[in-house]
């Protein structure tokens, strides 16, 4: 499935994406396996999108089948295809972020650039100094859900504030119905965390903040899932 972009669509990435200030590294991880219905649209979307930030958004594309790549698999933990990584694999796509997606990729990628998690100054102590556990949130959403962008962007954002001790994975759904049939989920946004189904909807901050400590774990072991841990990650 090939990404049919119109000039004024490009004009509105290049407007959006204008307030970006530093440079954010954006890892692909896709398979050249045409079973793979999203994996080339991500690669030419996640290309887009460093054309039309000037270069800003920094695409590094990972092919499963590449001997050179294989070991940036392992290292990433990254089983599902199409994958995109930023923050240096804390803040995930699984999924291809498409539709309403888009809006908060674009956003969390503005909020990295800038350094600027758009959080309030006790969250940020909070995430900082407070939270002493892991915590492994995971945002189920749909291309067509218009409160999903929102769910994500909250999410990622304590990821990026919280510098490493919260992981964000913002799972597409219709190309992961096995994580949503897992949790039982069928409204979305749904905001898991440590495999706590715990949101339906966008919590406020102060509610997400309260149920991170509450779920938080010494340690949190990737993949998550056991049927993702049984797939070879050799």
């Amino acid at each position: 499935m090939g990404l049919e972009v119109d000039e004024e669509t490009k004009k509105a990435l290049r407007e959006a994406l204008k307030d970006m200030v530093n440079p954010v590294e954006c890892m692909v991880f896709v398979t050249k396996d045409l079973e793979c219905t999203y994996c080339e649209t991500t690669v030419q979307l996640c290309k887009l999108l460093s054309e039309t930030s000037n270069g800003k958004v920094v695409a590094k594309i990972f092919y499963e089948e590449r001997d050179e790549d294989k070991k940036m698999f392992k290292q990433y933990k990254v089983v599902r295809k199409p994958s995109i990584l930023l923050y240096n694999g804390y803040i995930r796509y699984t999924g291809i972020p498409a539709g309403e997606e888009l809006k908060g990729l674009i956003e969390t990628l503005i909020r990295l650039s800038t350094g600027d998690p758009g959080l309030t100054n006790e969250t940020m102590e909070a995430l900082r100094s407070q939270l002493k556990g892991k915590a492994y949130i995971e945002v189920i959403v749909t291309p067509t859900c218009p409160y999903c962008p929102y769910a994500a962007l909250e999410v990622n954002m304590f990821a990026f504030a919280s510098k490493g001790k919260i992981m964000a994975d913002i799972v597409e759904a219709m190309e992961n119905p096995d994580i949503a049939d897992y949790y039982g989920i069928t409204v979305v946004p749904a905001i898991v965390i440590n495999g706590n189904v715990e949101f339906i909807g966008v919590p406020k901050e102060k509610l997400l903040l309260k149920a991170v400590f509450r779920y938080q774990k010494d340690h949190i072991e990737l993949p998550f899932h056991t049927f993702r841990r049984e797939l070879n990650l050799s």
